[in-house]
């Protein structure tokens, strides 16, 4: 029964991972276990063609990004939009709607760490 448990908790956050917008994907990296029991470390690169977005949503833990390539017009609920370039950093709250769009001419890659509860999809679509 535990089994079949974690096997469809992988397959819902495979699911959710990957469910991505047209000009955006993220390609896993790791999943670690972390100190905290109810937690976990997930670490992917994500890549926008130009134009691209993530589309607005939310991570049921916090988000730190770094930009390896490319230039990002970062919209957090809140906060002015910010513009990063390659060698930036950002951190988003946990819960908090953002999105990420690639306003660069070539391609833009972001390195992205999140650590979050376990059991739960690592990203959730935002209206």
């Amino acid at each position: 029964m535990k089994r079949l448990f974690l096997a469809l908790a992988l397959a819902a956050f495979t699911a959710v991972l990957y469910a991505q917008q047209p000009g955006f994907t993220r390609k896993m990296l790791q999943d670690q276990p972390v100190g905290a029991t109810d937690r976990h470390a997930v670490q992917v690169i994500a890549e926008f063609v130009p134009g691209g977005a993530a589309g607005k949503h939310t991570h049921p833990g916090e988000e730190l990004g770094y930009v390896l390539e490319g230039t990002l017009q970062l919209e957090i609920a809140g906060q002015p939009p910010r513009t990063l370039n390659a060698g930036e950093v950002f951190f988003i709250p946990a819960g908090v709607v953002h999105d990420g769009r690639n306003i660069g001419v070539g391609p833009a890659k972001v390195l992205a760490t999140y650590v979050v509860e376990k059991g739960k999809p690592v990203a959730s679509p935002a209206h």
